[in-house]
């Protein structure tokens, strides 16, 4: 059984930096892929950015690709999303996911509990 506890949204103006960060209580040892999906009202959720196991594979969307970094802190099973300069667009509920790979949301195993950002003029 995996817990994980996403923090870090608020209010920012465009152009601006928020970092998010995704807590992993795991029950085991068993360490897991792990990624950012996000949903703004009335659209699908959307992926964001992925991470392997090992830190050394990341995945991107093209519309956050060079502005946000996705990274972890192993000992801690921590994942970390960076988010800069960011836009109006960006807004939306963040959700870190678990157990999964890539863009596909229903491979993902294990969910947070979402966390806002907003982006204004």
């Amino acid at each position: 059984q995996v817990q994980l506890v996403d923090s870090g949204g608020g209010l920012v103006q465009a152009g601006g930096s928020l970092r998010l960060s995704c807590e992993a209580s795991v029950r085991t040892s068993r360490k897991y892929d792990m990624g950012w999906f996000r949903q703004a009202p009335g659209k699908e959720r959307e992926f964001v950015a992925s991470i392997s196991v090992s830190g050394t594979l990341t995945q991107y969307a093209p519309s956050v690709k060079g502005r946000f970094t996705i990274s972890r802190d192993g000992p801690k099973n921590t994942v970390y999303l960076q988010m800069d300069t960011l836009e109006l667009a960006d807004t939306a509920v963040y959700y870190c996911a678990a157990g999964g790979w890539g863009p596909v949301a229903s491979d993902y195993d294990y969910w947070g509990q979402g966390t806002q950002v907003t982006v204004s003029s």
